[in-house]
């Protein structure tokens, strides 16, 4: 992020509404959609994360997320299951591909460990492969559960007309795991890595005379500890020009990621191959629960 950018909680009521300026710039199309000023700055001032990055005067990020409950032991007390859950996280186009979206989540992450908490979650498309690679691989989040149609019917210009189907992200904000990927304290492992550790590729794409690439046809065994499943490297491109195929790809890998998690397999790591030709994106998926360390 450049020297000139800064990042700072939010906390007046002008600054809300340029939140909700903002969301319109990043989210266009719906203002239903908008989350209001009046709630922000409730949340603001009662417990939750509400930090903006900023050029000057100028709003150019935010990032928002508030404490709840972490619903997998139900039984266990509140205190118990106290996590931290990331609603949203927003970047001016203008600003996108420089840092800024990375350095709200570490800022996020520096405000949540102070509140005491350990765990952090949120949603995001599995098929965004700049989002995957921000959420699993830079960060070091995990994803295991997979949420059909998780906000229904979305309006907005980013997500109009396919299933809002979504990846519940695990953030173990002071797990060493996490703590390496953020640090980097070891340079990442490549395609070839997880080749030659065994990975085997699932679902390996065709590449039609659109450079569109279009899901297999048949799925290969789920079997062994280490999986690859592709995805479109550009699907925003793809829903912008074929929604069949943009629907089809999404039914695709609906299938296999809730079959492989019924398995007890996550997604831990991402790799996107953007010096190919035609750029290629792969999910690794693990049979375990070591990577929670």
């Amino acid at each position: 992020m450049s020297e000139r950018l800064y990042i700072r909680p939010l906390e007046s009521m002008e600054e809300m509404i340029q939140v909700e300026e903002l969301q319109l710039v990043v989210w266009p199309g719906s203002e239903l959609d908008v989350v209001p000023g009046h709630i922000l700055i409730t949340l603001a001032h009662n417990g939750a994360t509400l930090l903006g990055a900023f050029e000057g005067d100028r709003l150019v990020g935010f990032v928002l997320g508030f404490p709840g409950l972490d619903s997998h032991m139900p039984e266990r007390v509140a205190v118990a299951r106290l996590k931290h859950c990331s609603h949203m996280l927003g970047v001016d186009p203008e600003y996108q591909g420089r840092g800024i979206g990375l350095a709200l989540k570490l800022a996020q992450r520096h405000e949540v460990e102070a509140q005491g908490i350990r765990l952090m979650t949120w949603t995001y498309d599995p098929l965004q492969s700049r989002n995957a690679h921000l959420n699993i691989r830079r960060l070091g989040g995990l994803a295991r559960t997979y949420i059909r149609d998780a906000y229904g019917e979305m309006r907005d210009d980013l997500n109009e007309g396919v299933a809002s189907d979504r990846f519940l992200v695990e953030w173990w904000i002071t797990s060493p795991r996490v703590v390496s990927r953020v640090d980097r304290a070891r340079a990442p492992l490549d395609l070839a890595n997880f080749l030659a550790a065994g990975a085997k590729k699932i679902n390996p794409a065709t590449l039609r005379h659109d450079d569109f690439v279009e899901p297999a046809k048949s799925l290969q065994p789920m079997d062994g500890n280490l999986l690859l499943v592709e995805i479109p490297s550009e699907f925003d491109r793809i829903r912008k020009n074929d929604m069949g195929l943009a629907s089809a790809w999404r039914i695709h890998t609906r299938e296999i990621f809730e079959a492989a998690f019924a398995e007890g397999y996550m997604a831990t790591d991402f790799v996107h191959l953007g010096e190919e030709k035609f750029p290629r994106s792969y999910y690794l998926l693990i049979q375990g629960e070591g990577t929670l360390g």
